[in-house]
């Protein structure tokens, strides 16, 4: 019967401990604080910056989370990815990213890109490959191409390459948040980790923009 009791109590301190709020982020530990500190683009908005690479394994292991992610993201909080540049081989991706943004493209077929990449295996990096594939998801080829090689995308991914530089970006997926945190799964130690660290520096962020002291 005593056991019994103990069963049935260490049950309910489990089932508790399943909706108590997760543990806090950890300064150096789950996250590190820039020491300069960058201006956001998105005024009101706490800034959330993601560093990725199409071709990169873990950027596509993590996009479902992170798109169920962003479904929760609060009003005053907005995501901004930034393709990496880190060698040669990473341009194309860069400039695809850029070109399917500029004609309105990323919703459709920002995850056809990595599943192409990752899953059909088909080296988008090659220009007449690209301009195949593209002609396949139904957009027009010419188009495209032209605001591909355009001197206006070309500069976008060059200022995302340097964007990953001044925050001393060394991997990816990585993430900024409001120009003042950085923080990735490696550090987080786990996915649901990361999503759980990403909205506490949120409401960090937030707490410091409006003067007041972030709630632990």
């Amino acid at each position: 019967m005593f056991t019994r009791a103990l069963a049935m109590l260490a049950a309910a301190v489990l089932s508790l401990s399943a909706f108590a709020a997760p543990n806090a982020a950890v300064e150096g530990r789950d996250y590190t604080r820039l020491s300069n500190a960058q201006p956001v683009t998105t005024g009101n908005k706490v800034e959330v910056l993601e560093f990725f690479w199409y071709r990169c394994p873990h950027c596509f292991q993590l996009e479902p989370g992170l798109t169920a992610w962003l479904k929760t993201l609060p009003r005053d909080a907005q995501v901004r990815r930034v393709p990496a540049v880190f060698r040669d081989d990473w341009m194309p991706g860069a400039k695809l990213y850029y070109t399917l943004e500029q004609m309105n493209l990323l919703g459709k077929l920002h995850n056809k890109v990595f599943d192409a990449y990752h899953v059909e295996e088909i080296n988008l990096n090659d220009p007449a490959v690209l301009g195949g594939w593209i002609a396949k998801q139904g957009v027009d080829r010419k188009k495209f191409e032209a605001i591909y090689n355009s001197f206006s995308t070309q500069s976008k991914a060059t200022q995302g390459a340097r964007l990953a530089a001044t925050y001393g970006i060394n991997g990816v997926p990585a993430f900024i948040i409001d120009g003042k945190y950085t923080t990735s799964q490696s550090m987080a130690g786990s996915e649901p980790r990361l999503f759980e660290v990403l909205d506490q520096l949120i409401v960090k962020a937030r707490a410091e923009r409006s003067g007041k002291k972030a709630a632990r």
